[in-house]
């Protein structure tokens, strides 16, 4: 009878934790239905690969919704749109950035949510539009991509046919110096030799050159005071002669003035009578040169006789 009984107990528990359990599923099923949700569309332009119906929805790490539907643009089939549902509370801004992220090594996608200042209005539907977009950025992966892709086409860039002869050419040049260098290894010895001596001789005349200078620059120090002190005897000297020469002026300074206004007056008629005496001695030395006896005598030259 004890054991009949603990059968039914333990049938009777289980039975009370499976309706338990359904309740609780039914409960969360329908609190998540009655959950506010908002739509969103996110445009990629690469592929989505590892991204699935029911992905996860992230926003600065924290799961905020998930993916409802992803499908092809009927005008251009590169693009792919994913429509997501968030959480009403989601502070979706219009300048929240959308973009894939890889969890782990397996290559689940999830979508990141990033960005948004505070200051941001929210993200909007418009009449046109009742979903509104969310903007992406590229990816990790896109980003990789792409450089890959740059460095590629820089790297045929270098190797280019030209490039390539170039290169063969500049080989061909090393290999040519390398070889003349290897025939030359007396003469570069020597060379060396030479570079080394004639270093020694400008470092000996370097030497040279500084010893006199510094012996040049004591003898201008051992000299200086002397030259400082007729500089100063000369100065003072020109500063007693422009002070005499101000007491000379000031003594004679009505002189000065008289000259000025009446001798100066009197200079012009001089020079005039100077300029009119020079005239005439120039003259009467011109008549002594020509004809001296004619001159003293007044009579003219005489005339030569010419025979017929």
């Amino acid at each position: 009878m004890e054991t009949r009984a603990n059968h039914v107990l333990i049938g009777l528990f289980t039975i009370i934790v499976s309706v338990l359990a359904v309740l609780f599923a039914l409960w969360a099923a329908n609190w998540s239905s009655n959950r506010n949700w908002d739509n969103y569309d996110i445009v990629f332009t690469e592929a989505v690969t590892g991204l699935s119906t029911g992905g996860i929805v992230q926003y600065n790490g924290i799961n905020v919704g998930e993916v409802k539907r992803l499908s092809l643009d009927p005008k251009d089939p590169r693009k792919v749109i994913a429509r997501i549902r968030v959480s009403a509370d989601t502070p979706v801004k219009v300048d929240t950035k959308a973009k894939l992220a890889f969890v782990g090594l397996t290559g689940v996608a999830q979508i990141q949510l990033s960005g948004g200042l505070p200051e941001s209005p929210r993200l909007e539907g418009t009449p046109d539009r009742p979903v509104p977009v969310i903007m992406t950025e590229p990816s990790a992966l896109q980003n990789i991509a792409l450089a890959a892709g740059d460095i590629a086409e820089r790297v045929r860039l270098i190797l280019s046919d030209e490039n390539i002869e170039r290169i063969g050419k500049t080989l061909d040049d090393v290999n040519q110096l390398t070889s003349t260098l290897a025939g030359e290894k007396q003469d570069i010895a020597a060379l060396i030799a030479n570079l080394r001596t004639a270093s020694a001789e400008v470092n000996t005349t370097m030497k040279k050159v500084q010893g006199s200078l510094d012996t040049v620059d004591q003898q201008v120090i051992d000299k200086l005071p002397a030259l400082v002190d007729k500089l100063d005897h000369t100065l003072a000297g020109l500063d007693k002669a422009s002070n005499n020469a101000n007491a000379i002026l000031g003594d004679n300074r009505q002189a000065i003035a008289d000259f000025s206004q009446n001798g100066l007056g009197q200079v012009g008629p001089t020079l005039v009578e100077l300029r009119v005496l020079v005239r005439d001695l120039r003259r009467v030395t011109s008549r002594l040169n020509q004809n001296p006896a004619g001159y003293l005598t007044g009579s003219t030259k005489p005339e030569e006789f010419e025979p017929k």
